[in-house]
């Protein structure tokens, strides 16, 4: 019982760490939730968490003596500052437990104390250990076995998201709507939209914004995610909460709402979407106005 509950833990611990990591810029931008501001800050916030809760998964595994107690501070702390941003109103808010797209709500605490308390108990010796090695194995394969089934069950749903993607794209014959006095000016730099820097592959920008209440924005996050993997495209979504800024400054009419720009940050295409072919096709002419040079609407 107690390999089991060490596992467990562990797995937990590693997994928020490497879906923080995978989509890095946006679990980033989360740390505004608990008071964090400013892009620099919020990378050092991320990438400090994401090693202290890898260091914390190993010395889990391999069963060091402390590693418990220390893995029930840590989600004892989680469990604090997820409470204190709840009591400040922050509730509906990207919160980075687990990736950038978990939102806070009172399931983050109680989440993150029921894990303080399981880790405290293993610390304080309540769970037996295995009697013997032969015990220990046949645990470690059953742990293997549910870890095996549920990345069959994630395989299924990540098969199913393709599809809601492809049903996104086969709806919404037409473009999407330009409507040129609403959103930012087309042929003009948009400070705003240079806050986070491009890599050396990247050829064109992408800004989604989004709210938090928002149905359709939440139909349309899988179109957004599968235009995300084009490596030449840098994707950034904007929060109409957590971004009010850069909303005021884009004069966003409302979401879903995107704007393609150039590497330098000129708008070169924008208008409101509901599906991926609508998405996609902001994209399209963009890359058509920047390689034609067509003269934009005024």
């Amino acid at each position: 019982m107690t390999l089991a509950v060490s596992i467990l833990l562990a797995a937990v611990l590693g997994c928020s760490a490497l879906l923080k990591a995978r989509r890095s810029e946006q679990a980033a931008s989360a740390f505004a939730t608990y008071g964090i501001a400013g892009l620099r800050a919020q990378r050092v916030a991320l990438w400090s968490l994401v090693a202290l809760e890898l260091a914390a998964a190993v010395v889990l595994a391999v069963r060091i003596s402390w590693a418990p107690a220390a893995a029930a501070v840590l989600f004892a702390g989680f469990a604090a500052v997820t409470l204190t941003a709840l009591l400040a109103g922050r509730g509906g808010r990207p919160c980075a437990c687990f990736g950038g797209d978990t939102r806070l709500g009172w399931s983050s605490p109680a989440r993150a104390g029921a894990l303080a308390a399981l880790a405290a108990a293993l610390a304080l010796g309540a769970f037996p250990g295995a009697p013997t090695s032969y015990d220990e194995w046949l645990t470690v394969g059953f742990l293997l076995s549910l870890a095996t089934v549920g990345g069959l069950a994630l395989a299924v749903l990540a098969l199913a998201r393709e599809v809601g993607v492809l049903r996104l794209g086969a709806g919404g014959g037409r473009g999407a709507l330009e409507i040129a006095h609403e959103g930012p000016a087309l042929g003009e730099a948009q400070p705003w939209a240079l806050v986070s820097p491009r890599s050396a592959r990247t050829l064109l920008r992408l800004a989604v914004f989004t709210s938090d209440g928002c149905p359709l924005c939440r139909q349309v996050a899988p179109a957004v995610e599968h235009v995300a993997g084009d490596p030449v495209l840098e994707v950034r979504t904007f929060d109409e909460a957590l971004d009010a800024v850069v909303w005021r400054e884009a004069r966003v009419p409302g979401s879903p709402y995107a704007v393609a720009l150039s590497v330098d940050g000129v708008a070169l295409a924008k208008g409101a979407f509901n599906s991926l072919a609508q998405l996609e096709s902001i994209l399209a002419t963009a890359r058509r106005r920047e390689r034609e040079e067509i003269p934009l609407a005024a």
